[in-house]
């Protein structure tokens, strides 16, 4: 191995360092990045693509030299400006090795580039699976990490608390495994770091058996379920509804993990056909004639009405298709604000199309549940928590309004001491997250030890966490249709 790939970054010449990078540096031309959503675009000054975590370092000590801010993405799909910035990003996206599997003690560690997807495939190959899922595997596992990205159910708390150890490469260029045991302060920042703490090389995440799960779908009214809440939400393993505000009916999922044969629920017909294209086009109709979003609303419900059984390996239980681009918010309220916070915006929701000239919302509230957990900055930190969620589909891309609406959910689920999903926009800033975190300040306070000149610190990062008054629209897309 030559010398230089062998010497400390610190020692290596500057154009040395640029000729290192020069091969996973993107060509300038299509050094620009933007969020699955396509809400957020940004053109970074340099993209680099790093092959090894030695070319982590490489960039890292580029980024120190040159005083650059170094920000840490890998596939995008957080729908806020989290992942943005216009000086230097390094995309994990080829950082995706299995590093070890454990089938004894039932843990894998993989780089943090890997995407769930390709985590879930390999697990399965192993006979083990991850304990609890999102609606979706598209993220990267650092990603998940950091923003205590959630599946559903009662007694399961945020994936991040699965985690047992991180390796992560610090600002100063050096490298540290922490654990709850080891380097506490800075694994339990990081578990919820919104990539400030570090560069995720590795995780190390405990896992089960592979299983299959049994859900069970049906259509209640909207009153029933609100009543009859807490028999519901613990009536099984993991529970997640969908609420369709214009037939007052919500879709309940209850799942529970199984030994039965796998039996798929479902058909091609009406989940693609009728569920995607029929819909999408009537979605871009409504862009026009709000009225039109109604009707949809209605053939959604209609299309997922009757009881519903399925069994399925857990990953394909656990993800759903999140169908177009979308705006989207969701927040995190303790459980027991649950009923008066639903009522609430029914209420408004209510209001709303009873008024000719009222909105015409996008379907559906997507209402999710977790344990509590002990992460600093964890929307699940101290309390059993209930995650609502609502959407604005962009079909065809083509841009929608949504600000009014999200304004109104955010001003309720406010009053009801909601806490923002750290991967999408919100407007709290840093005396707003102060109160709703008693860790807030320990965490600022381990970004001061670890990164003392901000490296990692994006905007999203300086104007949520440190305060700073910088724009939330400074990335926004305007696409078609806006």
């Amino acid at each position: 191995m030559p010398a230089q790939l062998t010497a400390r970054p610190s020692d290596i010449p500057l154009q040395n360092l640029y000729n290192l990078l020069e091969p996973i540096t993107v060509p300038k031309k299509k050094a620009r990045f933007r969020n699955w959503g396509r809400s957020f675009i940004c053109t970074p000054s340099a993209i680099f693509e790093p092959e090894n975590e030695f070319q982590c370092e490489l960039v890292l000590e580029l980024a120190r030299r040159e005083g650059k801010k170094l920000r840490v993405s890998a596939v995008g799909h957080s729908p806020s400006d989290l992942a943005m910035t216009n000086e230097y990003m390094l995309r994990t996206t080829k950082l995706n090795r299995i590093l070890e599997i454990n089938t004894e003690k039932r843990y894998v560690v993989a780089q943090g580039g890997i995407t769930l997807n390709d985590l879930n495939a390999q697990l399965a190959k192993n006979n083990l699976a991850m304990i609890n899922l999102g609606s979706i595997s598209e993220q990267s596992l650092a990603g998940v990490v950091a923003t205590a990205t959630h599946g559903s159910g009662i007694s399961y708390g945020a994936i991040s608390t699965n985690v047992i150890a991180l390796s992560l490469l610090l600002a100063d260029g050096s490298r540290v495994t922490c654990s709850r045991s080891e380097h506490s302060d800075l694994f339990m920042a990081s578990l919820c770091g919104l990539g400030a703490t570090g560069i995720i090389l590795s995780v190390q995440l405990l896992l089960e058996p592979a299983f299959r799960l049994k859900e069970v779908q049906e259509s209640r009214p909207f009153e029933d379920v609100v009543r009859d809440m807490d028999k519901l939400v613990h009536s099984a393993e993991h529970v997640r509804f969908w609420w369709f505000p214009t037939k007052d009916t919500i879709r309940c999922s209850y799942s529970n993990r199984t030994s039965e044969p796998n039996n798929p629920a479902g058909s091609w017909f009406w989940g693609t056909f009728f569920g995607y294209h029929v819909v999408q086009f009537l979605l871009f109709v409504g862009r026009y004639f709000s009225t039109v979003n109604v009707w949809t609303a209605n053939l959604a419900c209609w299309l997922l009405g009757g009881r519903t059984e399925g069994v399925d390996d857990s990953y394909n239980i656990f993800n759903v298709d999140c169908r177009y681009p979308q705006h989207t918010t969701e927040w995190a309220i303790p459980y027991e604000n649950t009923q008066a916070c639903l009522r609430d915006f029914r209420d408004y929701l209510s209001k709303e199309l009873q008024n000719p000239q009222g909105l015409r919302p996008h379907f559906p509230v997507e209402i999710r549940f977790s344990a509590a957990d002990d992460i600093w900055l964890s929307p699940g930190y101290g309390q059993a928590t209930t995650w609502i969620g609502i959407v604005q589909y962009k079909p065809y891309g083509f841009n929608v309004p949504y600000r009014r609406l999200f304004q109104a959910f955010e001003e309720i689920v406010i009053r009801h001491q909601g806490r923002p999903h750290w991967a999408k926009a919100h407007p709290l800033g840093i005396e707003g997250l102060r109160k709703l975190y008693p860790h807030f300040d320990d965490f600022r306070r381990v970004l001061d030890k670890v990164d003392p000149d901000a490296i990692f610190r994006n905007e999203y990062v300086e104007r949520h966490i440190m305060g700073k008054q910088i724009d939330p629209r400074l990335f926004r897309a305007f696409k078609k249709g806006s």
